[in-house]
């Protein structure tokens, strides 16, 4: 019952934000009665708290199954790149999420108990990674991994989220699968080249599903 009310929250709370969800939408939605909305969960902000909770509980889960400590540096920076902007694609309500936790300026977010400790471990692999990196001659400095984390995110994040706009702006469509791919090869590019400094075109320009091969090779 829980798991259904926080799917149906989740929906929700993306497509109306948090002043425009109403329970009795997601009640109906999970199959539940509001009695039992607020028995599992609570009021309408205890429920958003607990569904923004839950979307980075899922983003660092899935982050976690990259084994990112057993790739060589340029291969996991490469493929947590990947991870972010196809994650970002395949989840829009976790966009529409924190674009709604941000015009708050993060009031709820502040009363979590779990999301900074959810956090830390996620910044521990990343600098694990470019020290790694650092040490075998493969990056050039050890910059900071929310730095960097911060970097890789907004990169995909201000595409998106800005995609209707700059699509006009531009004369292109910017979520088309060939625009979609040639973003990706250039975030890989960019970062890449920041970290090992070498040329962005050693990396990018080549399709996603090439795109770890060809790291393992030339760097």
């Amino acid at each position: 019952m829980r798991l259904r009310i926080l799917e149906a929250a989740k929906q929700e709370f993306a497509n109306h934000g948090l002043a425009g969800a109403r329970v009795d939408r997601i009640a109906a939605n999970a199959d539940a009665n509001k009695r039992m909305l607020y028995y599992h969960v609570g009021n309408k902000e205890d429920l958003y708290l607990a569904v923004l909770e839950g979307a980075y509980e899922k983003i660092r889960a899935e982050e976690r199954e990259l084994d990112l400590e057993h790739l060589d540096p340029p291969e996991a920076i490469g493929r947590l790149i990947e991870f972010t902007w196809n994650y970002f694609l395949r989840n829009p309500e976790f966009l529409a999420l924190l674009n709604t936790e941000n015009l708050a300026r993060a009031k709820h977010l502040k009363r979590s108990t779990k999301v900074k400790s959810m956090h830390s471990p996620f910044v521990e692999m990343i600098r694990t990674v470019v020290n790694r990196g650092v040490a075998s001659g493969d990056f050039q400095v050890a910059v900071d991994p929310v730095q960097l984390y911060i970097s890789i995110a907004a990169l995909a994040f201000f595409y998106l989220s800005n995609s209707a706009t700059l699509s006009v702006i531009f004369g292109r469509d910017l979520l088309s699968q060939d625009a979609k791919d040639e973003r990706l090869d250039h975030m890989v590019g960019l970062v890449l080249a920041a970290l090992t400094g070498k040329s962005s075109a050693i990396f990018g320009r080549t399709k996603p599903a090439k795109r770890r091969v060809q790291l393992a090779q030339t760097v």
